[in-house]
């Protein structure tokens, strides 16, 4: 069960060009749920649209959730309806916190690696706190456009301070700045080094292939589909809890089929980037298009995505 709590927005600052920051608590005035770095929460908008967002402060506050929001030029409703809507004291439902980009916190890996480009310096805040509470070795490497565009570079910036950790930062739209060197910072990785990357599509793309050689190290995070839904339709569709069996055309989702069948599946960014509709597959072979699982797990085909993922065979059998 896709279990929802209601939050009223305590605060709004804008921290950056483009970018406001919202403190959410309980309406209640009781503790949050729990959560660890690198967690998200789902946030349900008054304008029937869900919007997935990194918690940026450090896991162990039960008080409130910090989330930031960056003001896309492409917005769909999301990050648009957050900067013109929504004002202090109006009260959202929200998931419970979930998390795709764990940080690794076993004693084999001694130096953490994050990099971050424009708001994907979210869930590397709480990373660094947490880190900063086990007394645990990190660098940041944080690029955005300018100085206006960094958010939170002060913050971070003084988290590294705090430990004896270093924070670089990169404007490559300033006059003699610099991009980030991420060939060079994933080949000077040491075998005990893990490195975490969320930013703007292009920068993931890099990332992936520049840690190509050390993928078990390796850990993103996309705001944005990484491949395009497999929409060919054409097979079987059996569902094994509801009696169903179903056929997917083609330019349909499994999901709009699901649906459309009547039945409730929880589901949110329909790109396979927030995981809410992971399901369990019974029989055939998925075609996946998701940003979340591994290629390991992939293989393993125990679960996919059904907002962007197929069927590479003619019959489907999930756990719904």
């Amino acid at each position: 069960m896709d279990t929802k709590t209601a939050l009223r927005i305590e605060r709004i600052q804008t921290v950056a060009q483009d970018v406001k920051c919202f403190d959410l608590v309980s309406v209640n005035e009781t503790e949050l749920a729990p959560f660890e770095a690198g967690a998200h929460l789902e946030l349900q908008l008054p304008n029937h649209l869900a919007r997935s967002y990194s918690l940026m402060n450090a896991p162990g506050e039960r008080h409130r959730y910090q989330i930031a929001v960056h003001l896309s030029p492409a917005s769909s409703g999301g990050s648009r309806y957050m900067h013109e809507n929504l004002q202090e004291n109006d009260v959202l439902l929200a998931s419970l916190p979930r998390n795709n980009f764990p940080l690794d916190e076993s004693d084999s890996v001694r130096h953490h690696c994050l990099i971050a480009g424009g708001i994907g310096i979210t869930p590397m805040l709480s990373m660094a706190q947490r880190l900063n509470a086990l007394g645990r070795s990190w660098e940041l490497h944080y690029g955005a456009r300018t100085p206006a565009h960094a958010a939170f570079a002060a913050e971070a910036q003084a988290l590294a301070q705090a430990s004896g950790n270093r924070a670089f930062f990169y404007f490559d739209q300033e006059p003699g700045g610099q991009p980030m060197d991420l060939a060079g910072l994933g080949a000077a990785a040491p075998q005990d080094t893990h490195l975490y990357c969320c930013g703007p599509r292009g920068m993931l793309d890099a990332f992936e292939l520049a840690t190509s050689h050390c993928r078990e190290r390796a850990h993103v995070e996309y705001f944005t589909a990484k491949s395009q839904a497999a929409l060919e339709g054409g097979f079987t569709l059996e569902l094994a809890r509801s009696g169903l069996t179903l056929q997917v055309p083609r330019g349909r989702s499994i999901l709009d089929v699901v649906f459309d069948a009547g039945i409730s599946v929880p589901s949110s960014c329909r790109e396979g980037i927030c995981g809410s509709c992971e399901t369990r597959i019974l029989a055939g072979a998925a075609d996946h298009r998701d940003a979340l699982l591994s290629e390991a797990e992939q293989n393993a085909n125990q679960t996919m995505m059904i907002c962007c993922s197929g069927a590479k065979s003619t019959r489907l059998v999930l756990d719904l």
